[in-house]
């Protein structure tokens, strides 16, 4: 099989050529090799290469009868570094302190994905702990964004999106608990779904991650792989905290089925006091709204529902209190406290600075999160969709975001006598919060309140890079923006609008 015949087909498309006799499992893998060769050494999507263990996986695929209810059999799949376990293989989740980790079982997830007939043979690059929008770990080194190399693929799943983008898959599996599902497809002009709260189940290693702001998924290049792969996934198992139940209806039989007419709001508003969307946002989610007059619908713009404590405040409590437990968790590895060595500087950093939170200062933000998930119901009565930029910018460039020298120092206070309580809602973590936030300021609403909500690859700027345009449903409501990404998909094709340069 050649690169131009394997990159031409989506996941679902390669199935089928498995199905018919076309290509065996073996050559689609030996293509998903061979492209991993010749463009991850210039993106660093995949940094832990398992090939033998995917040329394993392959002696274990059913045939016949018992090789009929698997959707995806022998098409390649690339796993993230973060959250996935696979049995026997290392995850290391962008960390250095978990250099030695290894998998004793795998995740309800990727013994779905194999159940799926799925194979797996690489893990992909990710920020340490997922916890920047940007893939530039110290562990790994950056991943780049295929369409332009000096520029980010986004983050936490910047290697995922990467690889699919460069056509290495056609799908990779990603984690979203601030956006890192669709900053990294808006990034590399992708489409990226994340599922409601409580869609798909993250056991058995947890019950709920950053609070319930974690969902798993994928990027994938077309819609109907990302319905096919939540068909796959869905569903919960024992002991699961939230469960969304069983849809009545398969998410790929939901795509091209025409949506009602939908009355879809509309905001390009930056949260944040002196921040202004790019204009290259504004503008993609201008033809966005065009592109859907045009098919019928209704678009009003309104002002922002939140304002930017929901991000700096109830937010931030959130992640800072998750990267103190995330550390904890991690001396329990390493049976000894964890010290600065281990990780880098930012998450110390977060990890130490949470110690001088208390437990009514987590709740009370906590609780603030109804709040916003009841304004947000509230919003949907009235609008069925609401549509933003998903970032306030285009991609960045590798190394915009990471800390200045004098940040560097400003952190280090918290070693200082007195540092923890000096830095606690200090103006400088304010500031240190909104360099990051800043970036993106729209996605982490839909963690917050467990809404599902997608990025639609329907702009490019003018320097030629990806710019995704953001739908946020009702919770449970996956079934309408599959419904209207598949007709977006079809009225602009983004199939083919592939970046070329690596080719």
């Amino acid at each position: 099989m050649t690169s131009t015949e394997y990159r031409q087909h989506d996941a679902l498309g390669l199935a089928e050529l498995v199905r018919r006799g076309d290509v065996t499992p073996l050559e689609l893998l030996d293509a998903a090799i061979a492209e991993a060769e010749v463009q991850n050494p210039a993106i660093n999507a995949i940094v832990t290469p398992l090939y033998e263990q995917g040329r394993r996986m392959l002696d274990q695929l059913p045939d016949g009868a018992a090789a009929a209810d698997m959707p995806f059999r022998g098409v390649p799949f690339l796993l993230k570094d973060l959250e996935l376990e696979w049995a026997g293989t290392p995850m290391k989740s962008g960390c250095r302190g978990y250099a030695g980790y290894v998998s004793t079982a795998d995740s309800f997830a990727v013994a779905k994905y194999k159940q799926a007939g799925l194979i797996f043979f690489g893990k992909t690059n990710t920020p340490e702990f997922g916890l920047s929008p940007y893939t530039e770990s110290q562990l790994y080194g950056p991943a780049r964004n295929p369409w332009n190399l000096a520029y980010s693929p986004g983050g936490s799943s910047g290697g995922s999106a990467a690889a699919v983008a460069a056509g290495i898959v056609p799908a990779a599996s990603a984690s979203d608990g601030g956006g890192s599902i669709r900053i990294p497809a808006s990034c590399c002009g992708l489409f990226g779904l994340m599922p409601s709260r409580g869609r798909a189940s993250l056991g058995p290693g947890f019950g709920e991650m950053w609070q319930g702001a974690v969902r798993s998924h994928v990027v994938s290049r077309t819609v109907r792989d990302s319905a096919a792969f939540l068909d796959v996934i869905a569903g919960m198992s024992p002991g699961d905290p939230y469960t969304m139940g069983t849809s009545p209806e398969s998410f790929l039989s939901q795509v091209g089925k025409r949506p009602k007419k939908l009355h879809i709001a509309l905001t390009t508003q930056h949260p944040f006091p002196g921040q202004q969307t790019h204009t290259e946002c504004v503008l993609g989610v201008q033809k966005t709204a065009k592109l859907l007059e045009s098919l019928g619908h209704t678009v009003t713009e309104i002002a922002l529902p939140y304002d930017h404590t929901v991000l700096s405040e109830m937010y931030l409590t959130m992640v800072l209190g998750e990267t103190g437990a995330t550390v904890r968790e991690l001396a329990d590895y390493l049976k000894r406290p964890a010290r600065r060595e281990d990780m880098e500087l930012n998450t110390w950093a977060l990890s130490r600075i949470s110690e001088a939170y208390s437990a009514a200062d987590f709740s009370y933000q906590k609780r603030h999160w109804n709040t916003l998930a009841r304004r947000m119901g509230q919003l949907h009565e009235t609008y069925d969709l609401l549509l933003m930029p998903t970032l306030s910018r285009p991609p960045i460039r590798i190394g915009e975001l990471q800390n200045t020298p004098a940040e560097n120092q400003l952190i280090k206070v918290i070693d200082t006598v007195g540092g923890l309580k000096l830095l606690k809602g200090s103006k400088q973590i304010d500031q240190l919060a909104e360099k990051s936030f800043g970036y993106i300021p729209f996605p982490p609403i839909a963690n917050i309140t467990g809404q599902p909500s997608m990025s639609v690859p329907l702009h490019h700027s003018a320097d030629g890079l990806p710019v995704g345009s953001m739908f946020t449903a009702a919770l449970g409501n996956e079934a309408l923006l599959f419904q209207l990404a598949a007709q977006l998909e079809e009225a602009q094709p983004w199939v083919g609008n592939w970046p070329t340069g690596l080719a």
